[in-house]
């Protein structure tokens, strides 16, 4: 069989992989710590290499991840919710556990343990699904609903990634959608070249809490490299819908990495870190703090679901 699943342990991280044995593709992810995106690899001449800026091990991950949020599944909010507090049903609801701006910051599900319900590994094709039970255990979101997360690793180096979320209480439930990965091509992101598809950004107050306005965008139209631009911005997409949005490359070494986000991702957050070894593109449903300004916000139904799914397609240039 071309495509295979397996399960392994490293570094006291228990990891899933999903392989390409021919042509060399490799993803892996910790089901049990947030169905969390460990590796995303390419073979190449000089071996394989891992575009994921990921945790080193378990101790490294208990220490750093509530600072980094590195490839967390942000659910049932993204990024920030202003003061942790919001409006909803004529109820004031507060998360109590907050980032030291004093926001709510990147949803409840980082660090719960999911479950696999499902695995397949075939001749074009494998993949493995997780589910979460959300059971309204923090007081900020006293609602219930099920996270279902299913990776999906196709043929020549294509990577879709599906979230469906569904309403499993009795009353409607506000949620917002999201992936926080850190994306590392070698050496220093300034050498990279940049571009995404999005006119319009998210206007920001000094605590990157949005305005409730959309602001014209000239940055990134067209590729061209980063440089010393700084980023930690929220872009809304030009008519997402399955096509190339965004476009990531090291022209040193030739890795490339295009985004296909379904047009339940309509928003793009893009973070470049002091240290300028990795770049942090998220697609999201809604913009931050959809909680109180709705601006993407999706309500769902008791019994319904939403699913949200993005691709990436990593590939390698010769140079």
């Amino acid at each position: 069989m071309r495509f295979h699943v397996s399960h392994y342990t490293e570094n006291e991280l228990a990891l899933t992989l999903l392989k390409d044995q021919e042509k060399g593709f490799e993803v892996s992810v910790i089901p049990s710590i947030g169905a969390l995106l460990h590796s995303f690899s390419i073979k190449t001449t000089a071996g394989q290499i891992n575009i994921i800026d990921n945790y080193k091990s378990l101790d490294n991950l208990k220490k750093t991840m509530r600072s980094v949020h590195k490839s967390s599944k942000l659910s049932p909010f993204v990024c920030r919710i202003q003061d942790g507090k919001y409006h909803y049903n004529n109820q004031e609801l507060e998360f109590m556990e907050k980032f030291p701006d004093g926001s709510a910051i990147h949803g409840i599900l980082f660090d719960r343990p999911f479950e696999i319900t499902d695995e397949i590994a075939a001749e074009n094709e494998a993949s493995v699904t997780m589910q979460y039970r959300y059971k309204a255990d923090n007081k900020g979101y006293p609602f219930h609903y099920n996270c279902l997360v299913k990776y999906h690793l196709k043929e020549n180096g294509r990577l879709q990634i599906e979230t469906a979320v569904l309403n499993t209480g009795k009353e409607d439930i506000p949620i917002s959608d999201g992936w926080h990965p850190y994306f590392t091509m070698g050496g220093k992101l300034d050498n990279w070249e940049l571009s995404f598809k999005a006119s319009k950004m998210v206007e920001f107050d000094q605590k990157l809490i949005p305005t409730g306005k959309l602001i014209p965008n000239q940055q990134f139209l067209k590729s061209e490299k980063i440089a010393e631009t700084f980023l930690d911005n929220c872009f809304l997409i030009d008519n997402p819908n399955g096509e190339s949005a965004c476009r990531l490359l090291n022209p040193d070494n030739g890795l490339e990495l295009s985004f296909y986000p379904d047009k339940h991702y309509p928003f793009l957050q893009i973070y470049t870190p002091p240290h300028r070894e990795s770049i942090a593109i998220e697609n999201l449903s809604s913009a931050p703090d959809a909680f109180n300004n709705k601006m993407g916000l999706t309500i769902l139904a008791p019994g319904h679901s939403q699913t949200f799914t993005i691709g990436y397609q990593l590939s390698k240039r010769a140079v």
